[in-house]
């Protein structure tokens, strides 16, 4: 059987083309390892009520003044269910699960991060328009996930 030599040059090209990807995606796999995205902070989960990143939860101002939100997932619950937040301001949001994972979206924002047992999940979004935003648990978690969420509400600092 005769191939023509502009289809073995495409099936050639072909052929290189796959053995490039997935060499690509082995070498990816093997230096990216297979932790979750953020700053890749560890905890234990069995002791994040007592862990000082965690206590407590809510809005806090650092030494530094930076502002910081600490949220605690568990099966079917954020804690706090309500966050206050000030607008115009560079707000960190760390949270952490302790039970499985879970998601935490601020609906109608791009906050969105995957929390996983074990570790802090991070970002910094700043508020430009004072309103009420809904957190809801994008992450499949258990039976009752549908009534796991939370209300951030972004006003002026005194409020």
């Amino acid at each position: 059987m005769h191939v023509n030599y502009y289809e073995r040059l495409w099936m050639w090209g072909a052929a290189v083309i796959i053995v490039v990807f997935l060499g690509l995606t082995a070498i990816a796999t093997v230096s990216q390892g297979r932790l979750p995205p953020s700053n890749v902070e560890t905890i234990d989960p069995q002791t994040v009520f007592s862990d000082p990143r965690f206590t407590p939860q809510g809005l806090v101002e650092n030494a530094n003044g930076d502002l910081e939100v600490r949220v605690v997932a568990m099966m079917f619950t954020f804690l706090p269910r309500e966050l206050r937040v000030p607008v115009g301001r560079p707000v960190t949001f760390r949270i952490t699960s302790t039970d499985v994972m879970h998601g935490f979206q601020i609906v109608g924002t791009n906050g969105n991060t995957m929390v996983a047992p074990g570790y802090v999940s991070q970002f910094t979004m700043t508020f430009e328009e004072p309103g009420e935003y809904l957190i809801v648990c994008n992450e499949y978690c258990g039976l009752s996930h549908h009534n796991m969420f939370a209300t951030l509400v972004a006003g002026e600092e005194g409020q």
